[in-house]
Formats: C-alpha cells, sequence, structure tokens
C-alpha cells in the first residue's frame, strides 16, 4: 500500500487577511450610500406629515369659514391644538349633532420619539396667525406647524423651514 499525501486544504491566513480587507473596503463605500438613503426616507415622512397637518388645518379653515363650526368672536378660524383636528369639534351644520374630524392621528416627526399623543403634539412646532413667517410663534391658534429637528435636509435647508 502506498501512503498518499494530501495537500493542507483550507486558506493560509495572508488569503484570509486580503479577503477581510477586500470586504471592508466594500463595506465602507456602501455604508454612506446607506445613511443618505435612510435619511431620504425621513425626510419623505417629514413631507408627507406636513402635508397632512397642513391639509387638516387648511380643512379646518374652510369649514370655519363655511359655517361649519362655531364662531366665537376675535376667533382665526384655525383651531387651538393639534389634538382638536383629531378628537374633532361639533358640525353647525348637522341637525343631529355629528362631529367633524380632520386627522385620524397627528402624524409623528420622524425626529422626534414620542409614544403618545401628547407627545406627538409638543414635537411639533407651530405657528400662531398672528406671528410672523420669519420668526414663527405659538399663539391662541395654530396656523401651520414645522419640524424643530436640529440639521439641515438634503435639500440644503433647515428642516425647521420646510
Amino acid at each position: 500500500m502506498t501512503a498518499r499525501r494530501h495537500g493542507n486544504q483550507g486558506f493560509t491566513l495572508i488569503e484570509l487577511m486580503i479577503t477581510l480587507a477586500i470586504l471592508a473596503v466594500l463595506a465602507t463605500l456602501t455604508i454612506p450610500p446607506a445613511q443618505v438613503a435612510m435619511q431620504r426616507t425621513r425626510e419623505q415622512e417629514l413631507r408627507l406629515a406636513l402635508r397632512e397637518i397642513r391639509g387638516a388645518l387648511d380643512s379646518y379653515k374652510r369649514a370655519y369659514e363655511t359655517g361649519r363650526i362655531a364662531h366665537t368672536q376675535g376667533a382665526s378660524g384655525y383651531p387651538a391644538t393639534l389634538a382638536e383636528l383629531v378628537d374633532g369639534v361639533t358640525d353647525q351644520l348637522d341637525p343631529k349633532g355629528g362631529k367633524l374630524y380632520f386627522l385620524r392621528r397627528i402624524p409623528a416627526d420622524p425626529w422626534c420619539p414620542a409614544a403618545s399623543a401628547e407627545e406627538l403634539e409638543r414635537c411639533w412646532g407651530k405657528r400662531s396667525y398672528a406671528s410672523p413667517a420669519d420668526d414663527p410663534r405659538e399663539g391662541e391658534d395654530i396656523y401651520d406647524v414645522y419640524s424643530r429637528a436640529e440639521g439641515v435636509g438634503l435639500n440644503g435647508l433647515p428642516y425647521r423651514s420646510w
């Protein structure tokens, strides 16, 4: 019987190191695009949330102007809180006293961790009808909302100015 010599099977340490180095280079090339994609997704969520809230505010104002919401002296016609858009208001034109609802829930700001509806409302910056556009301040009503997130979007504008 002759003994066969089998060569060592497996990888050498140098081959493993080269493979790991190549994988590390590939990983560093894919991380920045993945981070940009995540930021782009969050920015899209922010745009949609702002559009949803602003649409609800506009619908509330239209309902006020058409007499479906009770008029009060000196009111601007905008809601006092975002919760009012979710909780609803009595429809003045409905003989059964039904309610008008403008949002199912307050949309979340993707940069603000919140668990409850009260926390969601605190996440949004609110601009009163009486405050100037370049210096938004809270007041007796909510004319507009903005994100309180620090940082700048991929479009170069601060999230606060969206």
